[in-house]
């Protein structure tokens, strides 16, 4: 009998984790679990652990940081590792392989990024905050994809999950090259150019072939403490591994290279372990009535909430709208304008990338908790109206 009830619990785990909407419920768990930790007597002892300094490393060859800080610029080099290698597998034999396919999803990503950048950007204007213009920016897959997933193909389908995908693959590369040239450092040259010598020699291995996953990482470790010292954001060497990585240029072969195992691999290690860890660290907010009177009044909460909300549906829906209707693009099999609005509102939940761009745009904790506040409120909000979008829409079974 116990036997039985263990097996029911663990077939009951399983089942969680193969649904797409799990990691999202866990980020969610961990974004709450966050901000009341912030809003207990527990907030100084969470701080106080987060700004705790870790060094690693022996002699004069070691790197010293807080938890925060190995947190958002180490284990966020491994999702921008997969996040490199999702982009490379996409253009190789993906979504984004041919132009015909590719472009609705661009031109959307483009309008989507634009847009809310502009808006954000002209609320701040003249204002030292100005420089949180990239926030706003940013789409959460995981959390879009999740609220998708809990619709159900009938209301949602594959068509506009397709499309969202691809859509946030070239959102994430548009915030990588944002990130890399915006919110980089006083520039290290020496640590650069060995950064540069590294990636060419990943290059090197890439193109004899290697097979021995171990070379790629020992390099790509190699470029990440290079870029870490140089100024340039540690993250974008996750990013160059990434595309480095021998793939194979047909899907067959795709699936049977180590990059697709590695990158199966590290699905399940960011979804359930690294961006839940990061929730933790940075979902910390001081919610009280003046975080909501802020809200409505600081130039950095008013940018981020009309950016993501008003800006991401613009951007989305609008350059979609204009593709079609020149006949640039076509909509996808069984997709309306209807899913394509859907999906511009789910396009504003910006969370990870928004929260990891605002840690970069601000250094003062009175404009960070304003950017949190606002991306977490906006999110929330977009999930609910994306989620009701999709959950009312007509299917041709219920019109006849």
């Amino acid at each position: 009998m116990k036997l039985k009830k263990a097996s029911a619990v663990i077939n009951m785990f399983k089942e969680f984790f193969h649904k797409e909407s799990s990691s999202g419920i866990i980020l969610i768990m961990c974004a709450l679990t966050a901000v009341i930790i912030s809003n207990s007597s527990l907030n100084h002892a969470y701080e106080k652990v987060l700004h705790t300094n870790i060094a690693l490393g022996m002699g004069k060859f070691f790197i010293s940081m807080s938890i925060l800080h190995w947190i958002n610029d180490g284990l966020m080099s491994i999702f921008f590792l997969l996040v490199g290698m999702e982009i490379k597998r996409e253009v190789l034999v993906g979504e984004l392989k041919t132009i015909k396919k590719v472009i609705l999803p661009i031109g959307a990503a483009l309008g989507g990024m634009v847009v809310p950048a502009i808006i954000y950007f002209m609320v701040n204007f003249g204002q030292n905050t100005v420089s949180g213009w990239g926030i706003p920016m940013a789409t959460d897959i995981a959390f879009a994809l999740g609220v998708i997933s809990l619709v159900g193909n009938k209301k949602a389908p594959r068509g506009i999950v397709v499309f969202l995908t691809a859509l946030a693959i070239v959102d994430d590369l548009g915030a990588i090259i944002v990130i890399a040239i915006f919110y980089t450092n006083n520039i290290r040259w020496l640590a650069l150019l060995i950064g540069v010598i590294a990636f060419v020699f990943l290059i090197i291995a890439n193109k004899l072939k290697v097979r021995h996953i171990s070379a790629f990482i020992i390099l790509g470790f190699v470029l990440w403490i290079c870029l870490l010292k140089s100024g340039v954001h540690a993250t974008i060497a996750g990013v160059l591994l990434g595309i480095s990585i021998p793939l194979g240029k047909t899907r067959v072969e795709a699936e049977e290279s180590a990059a697709y195992k590695l990158e199966h691999l590290l699905n399940y290690v960011s979804a359930y372990g690294i961006m839940p860890i990061f929730a933790l660290a940075n979902s910390g907010v001081i919610v009280n009535i003046n975080s909501f009177k802020r809200l409505m009044i600081s130039p950095v909460s008013i940018g981020i909430a009309l950016g993501l909300f008003c800006g991401k549906q613009l951007g989305i829906f609008g350059m979609s709208w204009l593709f079609i209707k020149f006949k640039i693009a076509k909509l996808p099999s069984k997709v309306s304008i209807k899913h394509l609005y859907g999906a511009s509102v789910l396009g504003g939940i910006g969370f990870t990338m928004s929260l990891f761009i605002s840690s970069l745009s601000f250094s003062n904790a009175i404009y960070l908790n304003d950017a949190k506040v606002a991306i977490m409120s906006v999110s929330i909000i977009s999930s609910i109206l994306g989620f009701l979008i999709f959950k009312l829409m007509k299917t041709k079974n219920e019109l006849s």
